[in-house]
């Protein structure tokens, strides 16, 4: 509405003008080169207006003329980038719905419009990677790491295919490489931090950590910082103890929950004899955790202790927490170190009508040791057989005696204190048909002593779990089946999959005679 109002201003006022100039027409002469022009004022404006208007026109059209190279240019320019633009879109769409021929098509095509696009580069790649072409896609990957805008990305694309090609030392490279330009990567600096923890570099695993920070959360930070600072004491526990201790604290600050951190604490500080706050931190560690390191630590608190000061220690601890069948188990240690066998057996009494193994291995060595009785001794070894198994140091599927920082797989804070096998579902109690064996000291007979599996003379006492021999750290040993890592929008290899079983005919399934005829053929 505001512009029609405009409009019809203006076209008053023009005519205002023109009515103005007609009531006065008034004379124009012009004199040039002998010629005389003579004429009125409304036509000489309306001249000038003409060639005015010719003189733009006529300029607009040399000005066309000029430019007429750069702009047919500039077209096609724009049409080449529209079609490479529209080949990337259709290459991207055959990747993701697994169109291996299309794909590789639309990446010639959009390689040969759009040579530097970033989109056709990786198309490129991507295409290659899908149809196997490994070599193709690792100089894809070497073009956009070679360009400031796509470094990141053919880095991590390189990092994959040295992964693939089992290339470790190559991918340590891409890997560094890629933390160096950006310390907050996720990936780049994970992997940096696998192969520091693989060569035991804790103190350059710190490094990378706090660079890493920005990308972590507080919790993830601080966890991962107490693994690396406790694996950092034990290498220096014996060069150097003051640092050792240092860091072991700090540790424990971190994650009190982190059980070789506490113990290595309490042990140090009870070698430089501070006990009060070795025995606090033991405490703590034991109230969240309760574990045989931490049993023995406290257990071995002051240097030169008798063996009943041992258990006397060990009684108090379990006094103030429990700790199900492990506090048991570390009082009938010390007991049985004490030769307190009585005590030892009312520490397990609890435990013994579904007993662990090492339960069942600790009662072994209680009737061995007390009585001298081979038979019983035998039979608690049969029931250890079959017993369920005892929490150890478990990860990656294998078993530790001793806890460490770096799994076998090269991940760092893998290890963890539970049943081996536990997460492949195997809930279902164990179910001990033996009854439990009497405690009187009255010996069984000899008919009813069964017949043990192997010798158990002597008997040893158990560890905290079976001692399996553990793989050298490492990012990706040869043991180990490492998951195939992705690039983004990165479908992976072709995988073979099996034919499916051919049906049974339906007549054979709904004639259950023609079986038996068949056989009698």
């Amino acid at each position: 509405m505001i512009r029609i109002v405009w409009f019809l201003v203006w076209v008053g006022l023009l005519a205002l003008g023109v009515a103005w100039f007609a009531d006065r027409p008034g004379a124009v002469a012009i004199t040039w080169l002998g010629y005389r022009i003579e004429t009125s004022v409304m036509v000489a404006i309306a001249g000038v207006a003409l060639v005015a208007i010719l003189s733009v026109l006529l300029w607009a059209i040399a000005r066309g003329i000029v430019r007429s190279p750069d702009q047919v240019s500039l077209f096609m320019r724009h049409r080449r980038a529209v079609r490479g633009h529209l080949a990337v879109t259709r290459g991207l769409i055959a990747i993701g719905s697994g169109d291996q021929h299309t794909a590789r098509k639309s990446a010639d095509e959009a390689k040969r419009l759009s040579p530097e696009e970033p989109l056709a580069l990786l198309l490129s790649a991507q295409s290659a990677q899908m149809s196997g072409d490994r070599p193709g896609a690792e100089r894809a990957f070497r073009v956009m790491a070679g360009r400031s805008d796509t470094k990141l990305l053919g880095l991590r694309g390189l990092y994959i295919e040295a992964q693939r090609r089992d290339d470790a030392n190559a991918a340590r490279l891409f890997a560094e490489e890629a933390a160096k330009s950006a310390p907050a990567l996720a990936w780049a600096g994970q992997a940096v931090l696998e192969y520091r923890c693989a060569a035991a570099d804790w103190a350059g695993a710190l490094s990378v950590l706090d660079s890493m920070r920005p990308a972590l959360d507080k919790a993830a930070y601080r966890r991962r910082r107490a693994v690396l600072l406790t694996a950092r004491a034990r290498s220096l526990a014996d060069s150097d103890r003051a640092d050792a201790r240092d860091l072991a604290l700090e540790a424990v600050k971190l994650a009190p929950d982190l059980v070789p951190a506490s113990a290595l604490a309490g042990r140090l500080l009870a070698e430089d004899n501070e006990l009060r706050k070795a025995g606090k931190i033991l405490e703590a560690a034991w109230k969240a955790s309760p574990h045989p390191d931490i049993a023995e630590a406290y257990a071995n608190l002051r240097f030169g202790d008798s063996a009943r000061d041992r258990l006397a220690r060990m009684q108090k601890l379990v006094a103030k927490e429990p700790g199900g069948v492990e506090g048991a188990v570390a009082v009938a240690h010390a007991a049985i170190d004490a030769r307190e066998f009585a005590v030892a057996r009312a520490a397990l009494a609890p435990h013994l009508a579904m007993p662990t193994r090492r339960v069942a291995a600790l009662m072994a060595e209680i009737e061995q040791t007390e009585h001298g009785d081979e038979g019983r001794a035998r039979e608690w070894m049969a029931r250890a057989v079959r017993a369920a198994p005892d929490p150890a140091w478990t990860a990656d599927g294998v078993v530790s005696e001793h806890w460490m920082p770096v799994s076998p797989a090269g991940r760092l804070d893998a290890f963890q204190w539970k049943v081996p096998l536990a997460e492949i579902g195997f809930t279902r109690p164990v179910i001990d048909m033996a009854a439990p064996p009497a405690i009187a000291d009255a010996p069984l007979p000899p008919a009813a002593v069964p017949e043990p599996p192997a010798p158990a003379k002597p008997v040893a006492r158990p560890k905290a779990a079976a001692k399996t021999p553990v793989k050298p750290a490492g990012p990706h040993p040869a043991e180990t089946v490492i998951p195939l890592v992705h690039a983004p929008d990165d479908p992976g290899p072709e995988s073979a999959l099996e034919p499916d079983p051919v049906p049974e005919p339906a007549s054979t399934q709904a004639d259950p005679w023609r079986r038996l005829r068949q056989l009698f053929r």
